[in-house]
């Protein structure tokens, strides 16, 4: 090891706050660019490799990462352990990306977490807020049943691997590395199948549809998303279900808006209901409600109906609907009703012979 003080996260390429994924990645990446493996004759390579191992070794260890973090390289310098901190682990998919082409196949005999699986639902704007529990059916893989995930027919054979002893893995010397590969005649898998079973092909699963009832909570948004766990594609090798997500498209409504919890909605009213005043009946999701407009109601303004929106989906309240008000304003007179109009301009003060008469005049108010 060098004397002389080594940033060990320049080294790697990341942060002092770098997570144990992100060194892990790092790590990788560039002990896959330096192994002497890739780069034989070339000195600058191997010990670049070194560096990052070293550098490697102490970051993923919490103590030792402390202790650098406190004191420096010196603080640290305690050897590397090559079993800690997921090294051991990183290191075989290294090894299997250099001599087989891939990191992958060595965790087919481990257990793995099954596939999630996504579900799209469309709702109305009324089932979105009140909600409903509905049925839906879904195609995925499950666990045959006629063999239990084995792959085998029921009754016929099961033998260890010849080549690899039944470890899924061939072992050989690489350098100064014991190196391992996944062995090519059971893919991994570590035995192998004399009869496969004739309802998966030996392919440990089937497809199926399933019935779920999902619950649909009041209040839900579009592109909001329910899971259900445990409801995805099984694990392999005994590893835990993947979840089900069902994500909901809400449809518009022809006369509301949503905006959050609150309701949108647009009234039509008089000239006459906005200058006088006037009680009205206006539509909500929950039946007809009286909606008072008070003297002199300006076209523009808003009016509120508490508690006429929409459940909160996390249950804190309802919200409201809010009404407002567009005054329409007549495009045609008879000659009594500009009478009267001008003669209210007259009341008022106005001058009702300009270019511009009173009708107009009162137009342009409510607009």
């Amino acid at each position: 090891m060098a004397t002389n003080q080594k940033d060990y996260y320049e080294i790697l390429g990341v942060s002092r706050t770098a997570t144990e994924d992100e060194l892990k990645k790092a790590y990788r990446k560039l002990a896959l660019k330096h192994h002497p493996d890739r780069n034989p004759g070339d000195k600058q390579a191997e010990e670049k490799f070194k560096e990052i191992n070293e550098a490697y070794a102490v970051l993923s260890d919490s103590e030792k990462r402390q202790r650098y973090d406190r004191f420096g390289q010196a603080g640290a310098a305690e050897g590397f352990d090559f079993g800690r901190g997921g090294f051991g682990d990183i290191f075989g998919d290294i090894f299997e990306d250099l001599f087989s082409g891939t990191g992958s196949s060595r965790s087919r005999r481990r257990a793995e977490r099954g596939s999630d699986l996504r579900y799209n639902i469309t709702l109305s704007f009324e089932e979105a807020a009140f909600g409903k529990e509905i049925k839906i059916k879904i195609p995925r893989l499950e666990t045959c049943s006629a063999c239990n995930g084995t792959g085998a027919k029921p009754g016929s054979q099961v033998r260890s691997c010849t080549t690899c002893g039944g470890s899924g893995q061939i072992r050989f010397q690489q350098g100064f590395f014991t190196v391992a590969r996944t062995c090519h005649h059971c893919r991994g898998e570590g035995r192998i199948i004399q009869e496969r079973c004739s309802r998966c092909a030996g392919e440990k699963k089937v497809r199926r549809e399933r019935t779920l009832s999902v619950k649909i909570p009041a209040g839900i948004e579009s592109d909001s998303s329910l899971r259900l766990t445990g409801e995805g594609e099984p694990g392999l090798n005994g590893g835990p279900p993947g979840d089900l997500y069902v994500v909901a498209t809400v449809l518009d409504h022809p006369i509301f808006k949503r905006d959050g919890d609150h309701i949108l909605y647009e009234s039509t009213i008089s000239v006459v209901q906005a200058i006088l005043g006037d009680k009205i009946e206006v539509p909500t999701l929950k039946g007809k409600a009286e909606l008072k407009i008070p003297t002199g109601a300006q076209n523009g303004s808003v009016f509120k109906l508490k508690g006429m929106g929409i459940q909160n989906v996390n249950g804190h309240g309802t919200g409201d609907q809010l009404v407002k008000i567009k005054v329409q304003i007549p495009t045609k007179l008879t000659n009594k009703q500009r009478e009267l109009i001008e003669e209210f301009g007259r009341q008022n003060g106005e001058n009702v012979r300009s270019e511009e008469g009173i009708f107009e005049k009162v137009k342009n108010i409510f607009e």
